[in-house]
């Protein structure tokens, strides 16, 4: 009698509260409503413009990758060329020229010649600056670039560099290395190394736009077979 006591009860006081609970009214006006209804709608236009601008990207996406995979082999093919020096480039950057000493000052002695290592510890120091691109005596040097002394001349890409000036143009990444790398070069040690060589240098200010030229030679490519087809293989 007890627990159907309880449970009475408890059913009691659920349909008590149920009854005294107030009932929730909508009490805006129409105005409200109105304004309510005008911001539910511009959402909703927002949203759908948003949805067919993504499918309109996608089906761009789609014809590009339909259509453009022969754009996207050129773009890259003209991309590994560049890296690998095979084409002329503008850009910001300054020139540098190497000279002999007049001869009054060279006490007597027959000329002067550039040495590849001290050409190389140039190379090195100007890389350092911000270098990305850079021409020495109008050969570009690359990645396979050799700087050798042969007979006693030394010799970029093959070519010899005995007559002077020899020109040096560097390309930076912005105009802003460019003043960088040539502020760097002003208070370098690499100028008195020269001087010891009966050589001078000469840094011209940077410039917006600058050429270096393409690498003329082949590119020799060693150390690599081709990969054999596993087509057809039992």
């Amino acid at each position: 009698m007890v627990i159907i006591g309880v449970i009475v009860g408890f059913m009691l006081a659920i349909q008590f509260q149920t009854v005294s609970k107030p009932e929730v009214r909508d009490t805006r006006d129409t105005w409200q409503l109105r304004e309510d209804l005008l911001k539910e709608k511009e959402l909703q236009s927002r949203l759908i413009k948003e949805i067919r601008s993504i499918e309109e990207k996608l089906n761009e996406y789609e014809t590009e990758r339909e259509q453009g995979k022969g754009n996207t082999l050129r773009n890259t093919l003209e991309e590994l060329k560049q890296e690998a020096g095979l084409t002329e480039l503008t850009g910001p950057g300054l020139t540098i020229y190497i000279e002999q000493l007049n001869e009054e000052l060279i006490l007597g002695t027959s000329g002067a010649t550039l040495s590849p290592d001290l050409l190389e510890r140039l190379l090195n120091e100007i890389n350092m600056y911000g270098a990305k691109h850079v021409s020495v005596a109008g050969q570009r040097v690359i990645n396979t670039t050799v700087i050798r002394d042969i007979n006693g001349e030394t010799k970029i890409n093959g070519r010899s560099l005995t007559k002077f000036p020899i020109e040096i143009i560097v390309l930076t990444e912005d105009f802003t290395v460019a003043e960088k790398l040539y502020n760097q070069m002003q208070v370098s040690k690499s100028a008195e190394e020269f001087f010891i060589d009966n050589l001078t240098v000469t840094i011209k200010k940077p410039e917006l736009s600058i050429a270096v030229p393409a690498f003329e030679d082949s590119i020799r490519i060693r150390g690599m077979e081709q990969v054999k087809s596993d087509k057809g293989d039992s």
